[in-house]
């Protein structure tokens, strides 16, 4: 990656963090959305989380000024052509992902990496929709990015040593802590967070608490800095749903079963506190 440059493609949460620490690491980023309006919003995130940072005294106006002057917004796709990696973090659907990696293995240089930011689907698939398997890799950001140190970099079955060397680099360059995952459902961090958070679920279902009550068991009993249905409501009910059917299909096996109160809550558009309303209510 001698040139330093790259791509982030999905302007939402993940999209725009993972923008910023790249930029902050010292690198030219493209931030890339089919929606302009979108494009301003995560440019604004951006902004408003820099700004907190120097109003703390952890970095200058003219650090911030810096950072943001890496980052440059698009919706031209096309403008992946002179990148040396390009990061993925569009909507968890694997027809969405395919049909950008598609795209990618057209637009982007012979040597360029082609990175996912999915949670749970099969790397495997998404780099078979490729000319250039070998060459694309799973990097999984944990939420929120600026602060979060873990990436799970995961490994397609055709991903070669030497993507994966470059990948894992260039996690440690951002001060992060990279950690090798095989291409299972799910990986490790949602395999382990995502059905605890769908029995607790299951508790409210069930009548057995309610989700204060929940919360306050595995946040007081357990030391968890946050309940698992408040961290349900901050990741989005639908992503949760999302990597519980993953799980469920990927394994065939009914302990991964989404509970029928989780389908319910996202059927009614209750997704957390994106939509105002999931097992809280927010302003």
């Amino acid at each position: 990656m001698t040139k330093k440059r790259m791509m982030v493609i999905g302007a939402g949460q993940m999209g725009s963090g993972i923008a910023q620490v790249f930029a902050q690491a010292g690198l030219e980023v493209k931030f890339n959305d089919i929606s302009e309006d979108a494009l301003i919003q995560g440019r604004k995130g951006i902004e408003n989380r820099l700004r907190r940072a120097v109003d703390k005294g952890r970095i200058t106006e003219a650090d911030m000024r810096d950072v943001l002057g890496r980052i440059t917004t698009t919706t031209d796709l096309k403008e992946a052509s002179d990148c040396d990696l390009i990061i993925e973090a569009v909507v968890e659907k694997m027809d969405v992902k395919t049909n950008v990696f598609r795209q990618l293995d057209e637009i982007a240089p012979e040597h360029a990496i082609l990175a996912t930011n999915t949670s749970s689907l099969p790397i495997t698939d998404i780099a078979a929709a490729t000319n250039r398997p070998s060459q694309v890799i799973g990097m999984h950001f944990m939420n929120p990015v600026p602060v979060m140190k873990l990436v799970e970099i995961i490994r397609a079955i055709q991903t070669s040593d030497a993507t994966y060397e470059a990948v894992e680099a260039m996690t440690v360059k951002l001060e992060k802590t990279p950690v090798e995952v095989e291409d299972f459902p799910g990986f490790v961090s949602n395999r382990i967070l995502m059905p605890m958070i769908n029995e607790a679920i299951y508790t409210v279902y069930e009548g057995v608490a309610t989700p204060e009550d929940v919360d306050a068991v595995m946040k007081l009993g357990m030391n968890h800095p946050m309940g698992p249905l408040t961290l349900a409501d901050f990741i989005g009910l639908d992503t949760c749903l999302s990597i519980m059917e993953v799980l469920h299909e990927g394994f065939g096996d009914s302990k991964y079963r989404p509970c029928p109160l989780l389908r319910k809550y996202v059927s009614a558009g209750w997704l957390g506190k994106k939509s105002g309303r999931g097992f809280y209510i927010y302003d």
